[in-house]
């Protein structure tokens, strides 16, 4: 779906507050990466740098720091779960976050440990589209 001008496809979950998401794959693993939204409000981001495989992570704490011109931030994963690979293409090519960050800006593949309790905290669907334009809003984004 298109809100403001920025895409969010259907197939995703999506943590609002921290402008991330999640795809669930036929394995089980969970490949998570931050919002089209996120990269606007974030603006340019010059190094991204995740936890290495093995790391475990939960849900809304750091998968990845972010350099951003003025900052350096911490990404916050939208799932519960340990880090099988991570995107190895940002460490030359963090811009493809910014180019393409539902296909190749993908940050981490995370093998999944508590999705039942993790879907509590993520939105999908017709839920997206207000919540997403409330987040814009409270940000002060204007499409």
């Amino acid at each position: 779906m298109i809100i403001l001008g920025l895409d969010f496809p259907d197939s995703l979950h999506y943590r609002i507050e921290d402008q991330v998401w999640a795809r669930v794959e036929s394995d089980g693993s969970a490949v998570v990466g931050i919002t089209s939204l996120g990269i606007r409000l974030a603006g340019e981001i010059y190094m991204c740098r995740p936890k290495p495989p093995g790391s475990p992570v939960a849900q809304g704490r750091s998968v990845a720091v972010v350099e951003l011109a003025k900052s350096i931030v911490s990404v916050r994963s939208p799932v519960s779960g340990d880090v099988l690979t991570v995107n190895p293409r940002l460490a030359r090519e963090p811009e493809r976050i910014h180019l393409d960050p539902y296909g190749e800006g993908w940050i981490a593949r995370l093998a999944l440990r508590d999705w039942a309790n993790d879907l509590a905290g993520l939105l999908q669907g017709e839920a997206v589209g207000p919540a997403m334009r409330h987040h814009a809003w409270l940000n002060g984004f204007e499409a």
